[in-house]
């Protein structure tokens, strides 16, 4: 049974929603240990331990200085519980920015990792899809974005099954010549080490629009424009499933035809829930990460914590390393140094 750090700072409801979140993992079979004001937090049932830790750094200005001088805050010390042993997972439902942070200098970057990646399984009907990264960097360099892809390209076969995923750039347009300088540099690199790759089939550029089509199985972009583009499908999705239910309550007619539809529209707004996916993973550091969004209720709060305990029962991070090793996606040391890699 998988233990899973919470840091409950953060939530925009507050952290007894995310200590309700916790006790629904808990009666589906996850330990949790819950990082945050144990006065808020209140009454907790079996399966959840209460560490006391008030202490926020979710809305610091600049979450790295704020988590190397703020060792008590509720993020770093559910990092320090993962990185010690006591938890296998983290889950932080506060700013991403700080979760990354207190896993880097805590949990610490697994060897040959450039940089760590959100990866959130868009849950695009008929044509699941991989986005990567949705937040953890908002600058990178082309060899960054090569990893991801080869990063995205492990998670998308281990948890689909795909032989050999079709991996894409998101950009500006179709053609290679489409994009800035560091889509343009990440096209040329991705597609020469993809040349002959078994571990994926580098298929060029999508468009925006084309993220929902099914174009590709893993769709590769620096952190802020996949957070913007994830934020943005899922606003449009929320937004017209709640005008349809408008316009469809609006006449007599359009109730009849409102009820005939409800069972279908109702499953509809299940698979596309961002909380029934419970956030996005975290790869890259040494043990698993999943990061909600702060707005979540219980209900996604418990399934970011499942989510958590679920990759860790699955090895998703030893699995999706292994796989990068036999695809040569790791990062390593010049030839003729002796010097290691730093973590």
């Amino acid at each position: 049974m998988a233990t899973v750090a919470v840091d409950a700072n953060g939530a925009d409801l507050g952290p007894r929603e995310v200590a309700e979140g916790a006790m629904l993992a808990a009666r589906a079979g996850v330990r949790v240990i819950l990082f945050g004001p144990a006065d808020r937090i209140g009454e907790v049932g079996d399966g959840v331990t209460v560490v006391d830790a008030p202490v926020s750094i979710a809305k610091a200005p600049e979450p790295a200085s704020a988590a190397r001088s703020t060792p008590d805050a509720s993020i770093v010390r559910a990092a320090r519980a993962v990185a010690d042993g006591e938890a296998d997972a983290l889950v932080s439902a506060g700013s991403t920015g700080a979760a990354l942070a207190a896993g880097l200098f805590n949990i610490k970057r697994a060897k040959g990792i450039h940089r760590p990646a959100l990866a959130i399984a868009l849950p695009m009907p008929e044509h699941p899809v991989t986005l990567l990264d949705v937040g953890a960097n908002a600058d990178v360099r082309p060899e960054h974005l090569v990893q991801f892809a080869f990063m995205g390209a492990a998670l998308a076969t281990m948890r689909q099954g795909l032989e050999r995923p079709r991996v894409a750039l998101l950009s500006n347009g179709e053609e290679p010549t489409r994009g800035n300088e560091l889509v343009l540099e990440a096209h040329r690199l991705l597609a020469e080490r993809a040349a002959g790759s078994p571990a994926l089939e580098f298929v060029g550029n999508v468009e925006g629009t084309q993220l929902p089509t099914g174009a590709a199985d893993v769709i590769v972009a620096d952190g802020f424009t996949g957070n913007v583009a994830l934020k943005l499908i899922e606003g449009v999705s929320q937004r017209l499933l709640a005008v349809i239910r408008d316009h469809a309550t609006a006449t007599a007619r359009g109730r009849v035809g409102g009820l005939l539809l409800r069972p279908s529209l109702r499953g509809l707004r299940d698979e596309i829930d961002p909380e029934a996916q419970g956030g996005a993973y975290l790869l890259g550091l040494r043990k698993l990460g999943v990061v909600p969004h702060g707005r979540f209720t219980r209900v996604g709060f418990a399934n970011a914590i499942r989510a958590a305990a679920r990759g860790v029962e699955e090895d998703v991070v030893g699995r999706t390393l292994a796989a990068m090793d036999a695809a040569g996606a790791l990062r390593r040391p010049p030839s003729d140094s002796v010097a290691t890699v730093p973590e």
